[in-house]
C-alpha cells in the first residue's frame, strides 16, 4: 500500500499539469498523442502496483488493474478532483478513440493467450465430469440471468425494444467462468494435476468456448435491425462451420504456416508475426459471418497452442507484452466505464446484490449438480462448485461488448463489473477451503508422481527431432529409431540428406530428384516406424498423434544445413552415417563436423550384427548401460521409450567405470551404487509400463561388462548415455571407444 500511496503522490502533479494544459477535459478538437502516453502509463503503472498487492494478500493479480481503472475513474478520482481526472481521461470521442483501440488490441491478445492456454487433451480425459459440469454450471445461471433481464424495468435498458439481447448477455455474463482466474488459483495451490484440479480446468475452458460462442452468435443478433430466426440460424451455423473447420483443416494449417515460417524466414521474430497474422485473419473472417471478432481470436490461440513445435517459446513471447502492456490497459479501460457511486442508490444496491447473489447460487447449484452427475463425491463437488463461481476477466470483457454495442446502460455494465469483483474476490478463500479437505487416492498419487517425472525427463520433453542419414545401414537404422521415437507423442522429424556433395548447378530434374531420393526412402522408413509404433502403443479411446516428416533439400552441404537448422526449436540431432575407413575406436570425421554445427543433445546411431544387413526391420533387444550419472539417466529413458514402441525386451545393466578390485568396502560401497541406480532406472520403467530385467557388474571394467552382457543376452542393441569430449574432433570417452571397436552389437551412444 506504500508503494500505491507514493505512485498516486508522483502522478497528481502530472495530473494537475494536464488539467491547465489547453483544452483539457475535452475542448481541443484534435486528439494528443501526450495524453494518450500519460494514459497507459498512468494505467500500467497503477495496475502493477495493485496487482502487486492483491497477489499478496492472494488474490488474482488481474483484479490490479480492473481496480485501478475504477479508482481512476469516476468513482474516486472523479469524485475527489473532477478536474484532474478530466483532464487525464478527457471524454473527447477522438481522444477516448485512441485508448479504446489499445484496449480492443488488448482483447484480442487476451483471448489469443486464453485460447492457447486451452487443453484440449485435458478435455478428452475428463470429459464426462467436465462436460456434466460445464453445461449445468452454464444452464443454470444462464437461465437465471436471462429471466432477470426479461424482468428488468425499462429504464435500465439502452432500447427495450432489445431486450431479448440485453437478456442474453445478461445470461452469458452471470454463466460463464473465467478459465484465466480459475487456472491462476489452481495452479498458485499446486492442484493444477489433481483430479477435481483438471475437472476444474477442463469445464472452465469448455465454458470459456461455450461464452464466446453465445457472445459470437449474440453479437451477429444484435448487429440486425429486428430479431429473425433466418439472422439466428446463419449465425449459430456460421460459428459451427468456422470452428469445425478450423479445429480440423485450420489446425493442420496453422502448425504449417508456423513451421514454415519458423525455418524459412530469416528475420527477427517471424513467428511472432505470422502468429498476430492468423489471429487477425481469423477474427477478420470472424466478423464477416457476422460474429464477434473474438471468437476468432480465441479459436486461433487454440490453433497456435496446438501447434507440435514452439508453443512454450510463442506463449512466452505473447505474455509477456501482453502482460505487461495491453492486459492493464483493457482492464484498465473497463475499469474507467464503471461508475461504483450508482450504488448510492439504494434500488441499484439491491439489485447489484440480488445479482450477485443469483449469479453465485446459480453457478454453484449448477456445477454442484454437474459434478454429481458427472461421478464426483460430495467433496470433489463441493471444491469444484466453488472454484467454478470466479467471473473476472471474462465478465469484463463480456461487458465491455455489451456496453459498446449499446445493449448494456451504464448502471448494468457497472452491476456485471461489481459482480465479476466480488465473486473473483470470493473464489480463491473458497477454493483453498474446499481443496485442503480432499484426500489423494493411490491412483492418483501414482498419476502425479509419473507426470511429475515427465515433467522433468527429458524424452517427454523432446518436441522435435532433426534426423541426418544416408542410405547406408547406420542411416536406415537411425530413420527407424527416430520413427519409433516419434510415434509415441507425434514428435516432427526433419531429415537431412547426407550425400557427399551438393548437386551441380547444372544438374537436370531428373539428378535433382535422384540425389534426394535418399531423404525419400528414410521417409518411408520412419513413417512405418511411427505406423507400427501407435498400432502398439495408442489406446483405443485416444487418437493417434499426427507425426510430420519434412525433407530439406540438399541444395547445400550437409553441415551447413545443420547449422541452419540448429536454430529452429530441434531438441534432438539422430545421426547415421557409413563409419569410413578409420581407426576404429574413432568416430567418423564427418560426424565431428556435424555434431559441431548442433549445440544441443545428439545421438549417434551405429548399425552392427543382425542390423547391418536388416536395419529396418531387424530385432531389437536393448541393452542399456547405466552408472547413476546424468547422462545415463538420459540414455536409460530413450532405451525404455523404443522398448515400448518397439514392443521389445530391455535390459538395464550397471557398470562402474572401471572394474573394482580393492577393499571389502569398496565391494560394499559399489554394491549400495549398482542397487539405488538400479532401483532409479526401475522406477522410471514402470512410469513407461514396462517391466525390465536389472543386472549389476562391477567386478569388470564398463566396456568388457557391457560386451559380455550383450553376447550372453543375445541384445541387438546397446544404448549408452555419452559426453562429448574433444573440440574439432569429436569422442565420447575410453569406454565408447572401445565399444567402437570391438562391439558386433548395434551401437546408441546419448550425447549431452
Amino acid at each position: 500500500m506504500r508503494g500505491v500511496a507514493i505512485l498516486l503522490a508522483a502522478l497528481l502533479p502530472a495530473s494537475v499539469a494536464l488539467a491547465a494544459a489547453p483544452g483539457a477535459g475535452g475542448a481541443s478538437p484534435a486528439p494528443s498523442e501526450t495524453i494518450l502516453i500519460a494514459q497507459i502509463v498512468v494505467l500500467i503503472l497503477t495496475g502493477r502496483l495493485l496487482g502487486e498487492v492483491m497477489q499478496r494478500i492472494g488474490q488474482p493479480a488481474v483484479m490490479g488493474p480492473l481496480i485501478a481503472g475504477i479508482l481512476l475513474g469516476p468513482t474516486a478520482l472523479g469524485s475527489l478532483w473532477p478536474g484532474a481526472q478530466h483532464a487525464l481521461f478527457p471524454s473527447a470521442p477522438a481522444q477516448t478513440g485512441m485508448l479504446n483501440a489499445v484496449s480492443q488490441i488488448g482483447v484480442l491478445l487476451l483471448l489469443l493467450l486464453a485460447g492457447m492456454e486451452t487443453d484440449l487433451s485435458l478435455i478428452r480425459r475428463v470429459r464426462r465430469a467436465a462436460f456434466s459440469v460445464s453445461l449445468t454450471g452454464i444452464f443454470v445461471p444462464f437461465a437465471c440471468g436471462f429471466a432477470l433481464g426479461q424482468f428488468i424495468p425499462d429504464a435500465m435498458l439502452p432500447n427495450p425494444d432489445q431486450r431479448l439481447i440485453a437478456s442474453l448477455f445478461l445470461g452469458t455474463a452471470l454463466s460463464i467462468s473465467s478459465v484465466k482466474i480459475v487456472a491462476m488459483v489452481v495452479r498458485e495451490m499446486n492442484f493444477v494435476r489433481r483430479n477435481v484440479g483438471q475437472v476444474i480446468l477442463a469445464s472452465a475452458i469448455i465454458d470459456d468456448t461455450i461464452g464466446w460462442m453465445i457472445i459470437a452468435i449474440t453479437f451477429g443478433l444484435a448487429a440486425q435491425a429486428t430479431f429473425e430466426w433466418t439472422s439466428l440460424a446463419e449465425s449459430v451455423l456460421g460459428t459451427v462451420a468456422f470452428i469445425a473447420l478450423s479445429l480440423t483443416v485450420g489446425r493442420r494449417l496453422v502448425a504449417r504456416v508456423i513451421r514454415w515460417t519458423n525455418d524459412s524466414l530469416v528475420s527477427e521474430a517471424p513467428v511472432l508475426s505470422a502468429v498476430l497474422v492468423i489471429m487477425g485473419l481469423m477474427a477478420l473472417a470472424t466478423d464477416a459471418i457476422g460474429v464477434h471478432t473474438v471468437l476468432g481470436a480465441f479459436v486461433a490461440g487454440i490453433l497456435v497452442g496446438s501447434s507440435p513445435i514452439l508453443t512454450r517459446r510463442i506463449d512466452d513471447q505473447f505474455r509477456g507484452v501482453t502482460t505487461a502492456l495491453f492486459m492493464p490497459v483493457f482492464f484498465g479501460v473497463a475499469g474507467l466505464k464503471a461508475d461504483l457511486t450508482i450504488l448510492a442508490d439504494p434500488m441499484l444496491l439491491g439489485l447489484t446484490a440480488g445479482l450477485v447473489l443469483i449469479a453465485s447460487i446459480g453457478k454453484f447449484t449448477g456445477a454442484f449438480i454437474g459434478g454429481w452427475m458427472g461421478g464426483l463425491d460430495r467433496r470433489e463437488a463441493l471444491a469444484l462448485a466453488t472454484g467454478m463461481n470466479a467471473r473476472g476477466s471474462t465478465e469484463v470483457i463480456v461487458a465491455s461488448i455489451g456496453l459498446s454495442m449499446g445493449v448494456l446502460t451504464q448502471e448494468l455494465f457497472t452491476m456485471i463489473v461489481t459482480m465479476a469483483i466480488l465473486t473473483t474476490l470470493a473464489m480463491p478463500p473458497t477454493l483453498r477451503w474446499a481443496l485442503r479437505r480432499l484426500p489423494m487416492g493411490r491412483e492418483e498419487s501414482e498419476r502425479l508422481e509419473r507426470e511429475a517425472f515427465e515433467a522433468k525427463g527429458f524424452v517427454p520433453n523432446v518436441e522435435r527431432v532433426l534426423l541426418a542419414v544416408d542410405e547406408t545401414p547406420p542411416g536406415r537404422l537411425a530413420a527407424r529409431l527416430a520413427g519409433m521415437l516419434a510415434g509415441l507423442r507425434g514428435v516432427p522429424v526433419t531429415v537431412v540428406g547426407l550425400t557427399e556433395t551438393a548437386p551441380a548447378a547444372d544438374a537436370t530434374e531428373a539428378d535433382a530428384r535422384q540425389t534426394d531420393s535418399p531423404d525419400t526412402g528414410h521417409e518411408a522408413v520412419i513413417l512405418a516406424s511411427v505406423e507400427a509404433t501407435q498400432e502398439r502403443t495408442t489406446k483405443p479411446d485416444e487418437p493417434s498423434p499426427e507425426v510430420e516428416v519434412l525433407t530439406r533439400p540438399s541444395d547445400m552441404p550437409a553441415e551447413d544445413i545443420i547449422e541452419s537448422e540448429a536454430t529452429k526449436g530441434y531438441d534432438l540431432l539422430m545421426v547415421g552415417t557409413e563409419e569410413e575407413t578409420r581407426p576404429v575406436a574413432d568416430l567418423p570425421a564427418r560426424l565431428s563436423e556435424l555434431a559441431n554445427r548442433f549445440d544441443g543433445p545428439l545421438a549417434v546411431v551405429s548399425a552392427r550384427g543382425t542390423h547391418q544387413d536388416r536395419p529396418v526391420d531387424g530385432r531389437l533387444d536393448i541393452l542399456v548401460a547405466v552408472s547413476g550419472t546424468e547422462v545415463s539417466r538420459r540414455a536409460a529413458e530413450v532405451a525404455l521409450a523404443l522398448g515400448r514402441a518397439g514392443d521389445a525386451p530391455v535390459t538395464v545393466l550397471y557398470v562402474g567405470l572401471t572394474a573394482v578390485r580393492a577393499s571389502r568396502r569398496n565391494h560394499r560401497q559399489a554394491r549400495r551404487d549398482a542397487e539405488a541406480a538400479l532401483d532409479e532406472i526401475s522406477g522410471i520403467a514402470e512410469r513407461y509400463g514396462r517391466s525390465v530385467r536389472t543386472i549389476a557388474r562391477t567386478d569388470l571394467s564398463a566396456e568388457d561388462a557391457v560386451m559380455e552382457q550383450a553376447r550372453r543376452g543375445g541384445h541387438t542393441l546397446v544404448v549408452m548415455g555419452v559426453s562429448r569430449q574433444g573440440n574439432e574432433v569429436l569422442s565420447f570417452g575410453a569406454v565408447a571407444g572401445a565399444l567402437l571397436e570391438h562391439a558386433d552389437r548395434s551401437l546408441l551412444f546419448v550425447a549431452t
